[in-house]
């Protein structure tokens, strides 16, 4: 097999502000790699939470060595499942997956064991900005189609996120909230907070406490008035055993998982335990997202807008514009490039 590497660098419409940083842009590097003609591709984007920039991803992506072995099979058999960062991880595994599907003529969900391509409806963010801004874009969603809008929470002044949400009510009545602070809140500061917000009418709260204290995490999960869901404190499938049934949910993103084989692990260990899955994402392309798509039947809760997010997707064939994400009929991830860049790597 070959194994070429782009950067590119994607912009966003606006900048998205949450608890501890605001995004203008983030770095892609894509994977593609051929076998027999036919081209499979993934995404990886730079995280500086994660501790991930293009060219460490670029260096660890191409010391995997795709180019050893004789096909895709073999490849994802081989695939490391530590020492490795798990977004390039899921890299590798999006573009052999791609690869395998195109070559026998399936889309990945298929392969994966959903017969029928399933649209789901997804949460669309709204980040930390003013009043009328926040009202203005819940608005707007509403009427493109969105059944769901994330807000993200965790300024300075926790009165500030109480009246987003508020008017984000007023503009849109209808509409099911998600909220999530990032981390950014105390456990007094959340107890406090949290029935304001259930009486505000969301419907979950993601990851209020700051991580690396899941029995904080399930402590406040246990007396919430409304469903707590582990993001930054669910990283690993480890990490997921240790929450099981004591959270209401766990969010999933691939690029933190280790991909979508890793993902459907997780969704089989949650299974019964009253623990229920969210799909999340970075932002990045549709073709970044679109790995995520194909599991997205299997989650409660589905938060796959980091394409919609951007000045200009580079790839199409998920949708989103309308709340709903749909895995193509095509074979493979069913996304396909509309721009070209030059080759860096």
């Amino acid at each position: 097999m070959k194994a070429r590497l782009r950067t590119v660098r994607l912009e966003l419409a606006e900048p998205l502000r949450i608890s501890r940083s605001t995004m203008t842009a983030r770095d892609a590097v894509w994977l593609a790699v051929e076998h027999d003609g036919v081209t499979g591709y993934g995404e990886a984007v730079s995280s500086v939470y994660y501790g991930l920039d293009a060219d460490t991803l670029v260096r660890l992506i191409s010391a995997i060595d795709l180019e050893r072995f004789a096909d895709p099979e073999s490849a994802l058999e081989a695939l490391p499942s530590r020492a490795v960062p798990p977004a390039v991880l899921a890299a590798v595994e999006s573009a052999l997956l791609d690869l395998i599907g195109k070559r026998d003529g399936a889309p990945v969900h298929r392969i994966l064991g959903t017969p029928m391509a399933v649209g789901v409806a997804t949460a669309r963010t709204i980040g930390i900005t003013s009043l009328p801004h926040a009202a203005a874009e819940a608005r707007r969603l509403v009427a493109a189609g969105f059944e769901i809008v994330k807000v993200k929470a965790g300024a300075s002044d926790a009165e500030e996120d109480v009246e987003r949400v508020r008017v984000i009510r007023d503009a849109a009545p209808h509409v099911r909230l998600l909220l999530d602070p990032n981390g950014a809140w105390s456990a007094p500061q959340a107890e406090r907070l949290l029935p304001r917000f259930a009486a505000l009418g969301v419907e979950a709260v993601e990851q209020p406490l700051p991580p690396g204290d899941p029995d904080a995490l399930a402590a406040l999960a246990e007396k919430s008035p409304l469903p707590v869901i582990a993001d930054e404190d669910a990283v690993s499938v480890e990490d997921v055993r240790r929450l099981a049934g004591r959270v209401h949910g766990v969010n999933v993103k691939l690029a933190k998982c280790g991909g979508v084989r890793a993902a459907l692990r997780i969704a089989e260990l949650i299974e019964g335990s009253g623990t229920e899955l969210m799909l999340g994402c970075l932002t990045a392309s549709s073709l970044g997202i679109a790995p995520a798509v194909q599991l997205a039947d299997r989650a409660r809760w589905a938060d796959l807008d980091g394409h919609l997010l951007l000045a200009r997707d580079p790839w199409r064939g998920i949708g989103g514009a309308d709340g709903f994400v749909r895995p193509s009929s095509l074979p493979g991830l069913g996304v396909e490039e509309v721009t070209a860049h030059a080759d860096v790597a």
